[in-house]
């Protein structure tokens, strides 16, 4: 029963790692209001070593529209503008020497169903992390019925991870759900 309650509490761990990362993922889809989390995925030349931007500078929102990093060096501001020209983020970063500013442009209806797609793109990723999950575990349970586990114990764990499997689901499309009225929000 021990190896049973193992694999059903190690699939929960692993099953909760997915939606995290699927909502990592989801996060850096911008929605159209500044958010300092859409900088997360940018790396910045610090003495020779690529380095997160948040662990060179603040980044706080100053209103719906525009970001500010403030570097705690000025010697880097130069390589932290360099870094958010050269993202995929398609964002135009203003540098006075101190601070960058970086003004978030209003989102385009045509550009909103792209980010959309995009965000359902990540939340199918997720569900298909969770399924194979539930595979493996599944897999795991049924090699516990050649050792010495009965099929009822089996096929109750097997309930378990399903359950598992449709929570995790669930809280999957509900964080798509969410995003996507964050980013059809004009």
């Amino acid at each position: 029963m021990a190896d049973i309650e193992f694999y059903i509490e190690h699939a929960r761990e692993l099953m909760e790692k997915s939606l995290q990362h699927m909502h990592s993922s989801i996060a850096k889809i911008r929605a159209g209001k500044a958010m300092p989390s859409m900088l997360d995925g940018i790396m910045v030349e610090y003495y020779g070593n690529p380095t997160p931007i948040n662990q060179v500078a603040s980044i706080n929102s100053q209103d719906a529209r525009t970001l500010v990093i403030k570097p705690w060096e000025k010697n880097i501001v130069s390589n932290i503008e360099r870094s958010i020209i050269n993202s995929d983020l398609g964002l135009n970063p203003q540098n006075d020497g101190e601070i960058i500013r970086i003004n978030i442009p209003v989102l385009t209806e045509e550009r909103r169903i792209d980010l959309v797609k995009q965000a359902r793109h990540e939340a199918e990723n997720g569900r298909v992390s969770i399924r194979n999950v539930r595979k493996d575990a599944n897999d795991h349970l049924k090699k516990l019925l050649k050792e010495h586990v009965s099929e009822d114990e089996v096929r109750l764990a097997e309930e378990q991870v399903q359950n598992l499997t449709h929570e995790f689901i669930t809280k999957i499309d509900n964080a798509l759900k969410k995003k996507e009225e964050d980013i059809m929000t004009v």
